[in-house]
């Protein structure tokens, strides 16, 4: 039972600590940036890991990729939810396990070869089916759906065949983007050809990825016939190329990282959370993983740390998904009380004093590593020994995705997932089902909630997915959930932009142009 308790003193004077630690930019010198010379220039938290478009889900490499360099058959809406043609003009349920797409023609990839239904048929057994490559679309999409069987009936026109009724298979395919028939099964891509309005000119792995636009592109041309990309790690620096006209666009930024006038605030689908281990001493006993839970001041973390951007979480996804459970709550903050769980598993023989680690990617998001810090130390007050740990996205993504770093000892890894699909589908799978592509916990129980949910719809659904939620949290508390996430960009007074929803996992050049 958790109890209303004040925030003790010491929590929050850690937390102005921390909040110090970070100095703003002020709004001073050339807000006007530009774009100069037609080069659209964007500053993000870290270089790409890959632009792998089978990893397209990932956000780090999506936000570039994504409609830009690639693209899907189909679309879906941000705003909306609804699913919409790109490299697709239509898809069909022929039977209740066959769909058929036909193929928008005269489509080209950027090298000037044709796309075909061969190269769709390709990309999807490629991304799907395809358990070789680990491709994190694999599991996070299609890891709990069975082998697709596709066909090429003729140069325009696609099926698929799943091993069961699959009312999501429209939104699935969505997030595959396609490639040319001849890349490499066996081996990721980092450097892909598309089809989108963009392509790869030069990458200098450390400093710069510079993409141009080509004549050959099927739909509108885009504004900026050059797209720079940079990346720096403080979100003030980010914020201060923006301000000072060195950049036009930088992402990911904190409250309080000095955007000034620049600062433009969107909605966001991501949620942050520490993912446990439950395996290992002694993140393999409950009430630790429970007392863990109910040491994470969220409010203060949000108000203090983020600025007030974002709002306390209760579970992986935020309000509006299929499935999100109204009847959760955020867990109260409770020293004492997780204080006592502590007690009571070692009195039990629990190790409690057994170092974990708490595993973070560096500028995942904004003030992530006082987020962690002030949790370190509320978890050390309770008898917990927690060592931090911050990575960039290639290391961190070793632990975050199957198969995991093996012998890693008990972890705790903070996560940040959007659920751009709009569907628990697309969470629950990869994250709570016992072999899970990102899972590290689970149990029967819950894997029988995950697979009965799957092929039903409407309020059923909804309620089914709602009780899958319910149950990991009472069962398995496989997660500590911080906030559903709110963002920050800047954007130079030159640039005509609107983010939305969408923009944390796929910035599309296309939607930006130069202000009249």
């Amino acid at each position: 039972m958790n109890v209303n308790l004040p925030r003790t003193t010491g929590a929050v004077a850690l937390i102005a600590a921390l909040t110090m630690t970070g100095c703003s930019v002020a709004n001073s010198g050339n807000s006007g940036g530009g774009a100069a010379g037609g080069t659209l220039r964007i500053v993000l938290p870290q270089e790409p890991p890959t632009l792998e478009p089978c990893e397209a889900s990932l956000t780090a490499t999506g936000v570039v990729t994504r409609s830009n360099i690639t693209e899907p058959l189909l679309e879906r809406n941000p705003t909306s939810g609804e699913l919409e043609p790109k490299l697709a003009t239509a898809w069909t349920q022929t039977e209740p396990t066959l769909w058929t797409f036909t193929l928008r023609p005269g489509v080209t990839f950027s090298d000037g070869a044709q796309f075909t239904s061969a190269d769709a048929v390709a990309a999807i057994e490629r991304t799907a089916n395809n358990t070789t490559l680990a491709c994190n679309v694999q599991g996070y999409v299609f890891g709990q759906t069975g082998k697709l069987t596709l066909a090429a009936p003729d140069a325009t026109t696609v099926t698929v065949r799943t091993e069961a009724p699959d009312p999501l298979l429209p939104l699935r395919v969505s997030f595959i983007e396609m490639t040319k028939r001849d890349i490499s099964t066996t081996e990721k891509v980092r450097e892909p050809i598309g089809t989108g309005p963009y392509k790869i000119a030069s990458w200098a792995a450390g400093q710069k990825l510079t993409l141009t636009a080509w004549d050959g592109y099927w739909g509108t041309k885009p504004a900026y016939p050059t797209a720079e990309y940079q990346w720096r790690e403080e979100g003030t620096v980010r914020a201060a190329m923006v301000v000072n006209g060195e950049a036009d666009l930088a992402t990911n930024l904190g409250a309080d990282d000095g955007a000034g006038d620049t600062a433009v605030q969107y909605p966001n689908n991501e949620t942050t959370a520490l993912r446990f281990t439950t395996d290992q001493a002694p993140l393999n006993d409950i009430r630790v993983r429970q007392a863990i839970d109910m040491l994470i001041d969220r409010e203060g973390i949000i108000t203090s740390l983020f600025g007030g951007l974002g709002k306390p979480a209760s579970q992986l996804i935020g309000p509006g998904v299929v499935g999100y459970n109204e009847s959760m709550t955020p867990t109260t903050y409770d020293p004492a009380a997780a204080k006592a769980l502590v007690d009571a598993a070692k009195a039990d023989g629990v190790p409690v004093g057994t170092q974990f680690r708490i595993i973070g990617r560096t500028a995942q998001f904004p003030k992530i590593a006082e987020s962690i810090e002030l949790m370190q130390s509320a978890f050390a007050q309770a008898g917990l020994n927690a060592k931090i740990e911050m990575m960039d996205t290639s290391a961190q993504l070793k632990y975050q995705l199957r198969p995991f770093v093996p012998d890693a000892g008990p972890v705790a890894l903070m996560v940040m997932h959007g659920n751009q699909a709009g569907d628990a589908a697309f969470t629950v799978g990869q994250y709570f089902a016992t072999d899970g592509a990102q899972s590290t916990g689970g149990n029967a129980e819950l894997d029988a909630k995950i697979k009965a949910a799957a092929p039903l719809t409407g309020d059923e659904r909804q309620a089914a997915y709602a009780d899958v939620f319910k149950t990991q949290t009472d069962a398995v508390r496989g997660f500590a959930y911080l906030a559903n996430m709110e963002a920050v960009l800047a954007l130079s007074k030159s640039v005509d932009y609107r983010p939305d929803a969408a923009t944390g996992d796929e910035m599309r050049l296309g939607d930006m142009k130069p202000k009249a």
